[in-house]
């Protein structure tokens, strides 16, 4: 199979069902072999995302957010917001298998399972989100995730902000929202905890991928991870260095942060 060609009809792919049936069979020759890169394959343009015709899209302010976990509707809102995320997350993942050539077959086998992750995780949260009557699309979301690809058309950008950050913050939020979960558990709240569980320890491992291919390219380019890390996020995020943050000490030396990387973005004296 054309792989280029193949990949990037699934990233466009407007229609879920679609998209995630067509990537299934992609995986699958993808895994038996059945590959043929095009070196001279030239990245479609980002200009909207995939979901632009079928979802309402408004400004992050105007989305949504949970109040009460106790509430069908509560539940519905938290439900929604987390499938956007893993549902912007599969065309992440498949556009970071698609944009950036020439690199070792390691990193396609990488970005590949992530997307693989990131469908089931999908997959999982529509089917809570039908339990309770509701789909994914009955609410509004925002580009967030979009405009952040779009930002990064480079591999050493897009292994920065994409694994590195917005990935790795969920290593912070998962947690909380699990606590909130857990304080307000019924039966359905349980289902949502044991599939968040899932998404928070796979989330750990596309950290880390992240931050091998980050590592890879920095000593690729002879740049200094630490250094070029916080010069990335500045430049993408104006002002998010100086920030002080809450973070999953312990997963995140997980998926390979730096004790200094840590002390940095915590404004911490220690990393522990």
């Amino acid at each position: 199979m054309h792989y280029h060609l193949r990949l990037e009809k699934i990233v466009l792919e407007a229609n879920p069902q679609k998209k995630i049936s067509d990537f299934k069979a992609f995986y699958n020759d993808y895994l038996n072999k059945k590959s043929q890169f095009d070196y001279n394959y030239t990245p479609y343009e980002l200009k909207n995302p995939s979901y632009y015709d079928f979802l309402k899209i408004v400004l992050p302010k105007e989305v949504k957010t949970p109040k009460y976990f106790n509430t069908d509707e509560g539940k519905i809102i938290l439900l929604h917001t987390i499938a956007h995320i893993e549902y912007s997350a599969i065309d992440l993942a498949l556009d970071a298998a698609l944009r950036f050539k020439n690199l070792p077959k390691e990193y396609y086998d990488d970005w590949l399972e992530v997307a693989n992750d990131e469908v089931r995780h999908f997959e999982m949260l529509e089917g809570l989100l039908k339990e309770l009557g509701s789909y994914y699309g009955e609410l509004e979301v925002h580009t967030n995730l979009f405009e952040a690809m779009k930002s990064t058309p480079d591999l050493l950008s897009r292994m920065a902000v994409v694994p590195r950050f917005l990935e790795a913050n969920g290593l912070e939020q998962n947690p909380k929202i699990m606590e909130k979960l857990n304080s307000n558990i019924d039966d359905f709240n349980q289902k949502i905890l044991d599939a968040l569980e899932i998404i928070l320890e796979e989330e750990v491992d596309h950290v880390t991928k992240g931050d091998r291919w980050f590592k890879f390219e920095c000593k690729r380019q002879g740049l200094d991870p630490e250094k070029t890390y916080i010069e990335i996020l500045e430049k993408v995020f104006p002002g998010s260095t100086t920030k002080k943050y809450q973070l999953n000490i312990e997963a995140r030396k997980k998926a390979g942060f730096s004790c200094d990387e840590l002390k940095f973005l915590s404004k911490k004296q220690d990393c522990n």
